[in-house]
């Protein structure tokens, strides 16, 4: 599904935060990447996101080698990938209510006509009350919004839904809806999941295996 060979990125050539990382993510898959903060995995799960380009390496994704990122990458290539960050007050714009930017993506695509069936559906599994569809960021809880996060990334049915630090930010019991809508959408769909962390106990409990951040590797770390 996913392969990520020899992977140097950064935001400055000359001290890339990533050197020569490989990391792999089968079709169906649930991989932990396991890493302290700062370490580089936020910026490989960019790359793995089409949102950052490599300076080295090569990416192939559901069997295609990627020659695109961002605005670059091809359509079918970024609905191919869904991805929920940590912090969702960063990742959402503020002027639009939850339930726009749920459906935000399917207009992006030209999908308008899903929208109404689609936004119902999502905001019901990740568990978004009507009421709360229609306000602003500003006017719901971090978890609240994350919810809203995650079922925008879920909008297009990806089939590599990659969760960068999705619960760092939230209590126990959100981060169990959570991850329990993301399985659910697993069961359904046969995606892959790519989940980034430092909690090596909700990894291991979430994701069929857990990679921890090498020096200049992603290193196996037996699960169990």
């Amino acid at each position: 599904m996913l392969e990520l060979t020899g992977i140097t990125a950064g935001y400055d050539r000359r001290d890339p935060v990533v050197r020569d990382v490989s990391l792999s993510v089968g079709h169906g898959e649930a991989v932990g990447l396991l890493g302290p903060s700062g370490c580089g995995k936020s910026t490989l799960a960019r790359v793995a996101a089409l949102l950052h380009r490599p300076d080295a390496g090569t990416m192939t994704l559901d069997g295609t080698v990627v020659r695109g990122w961002r605005h670059r990458a091809r359509q079918e290539r970024r609905t191919t990938v869904g991805v929920v960050f940590q912090q969702p007050r960063l990742s959402a714009d503020p002027r639009l209510s939850l339930r726009e930017l749920i459906a935000q993506p399917l207009r992006a695509t030209g999908r308008r006509r899903e929208v109404p069936e689609r936004v119902a559906e999502l905001s019901s599994l990740v568990g978004l009350s009507a009421e709360l569809l229609e306000r602003r960021p500003h006017a719901v809880s971090d978890g609240q919004l994350q919810r809203a996060c995650l079922a925008r990334a879920l909008v297009l049915r990806p089939k590599l839904l990659i969760c960068d630090e999705m619960t760092a930010m939230l209590d126990a019991s959100t981060t169990a809806a959570l991850v329990a809508v993301v399985e659910a959408y697993r069961t359904e769909s046969g995606a892959a999941l790519l989940a980034v962390g430092h909690d090596r106990v909700l990894l291991e409990r979430w994701c069929d295996r857990t990679v921890r951040w090498g020096e200049r590797s992603v290193e196996r770390v037996p699960v169990g």
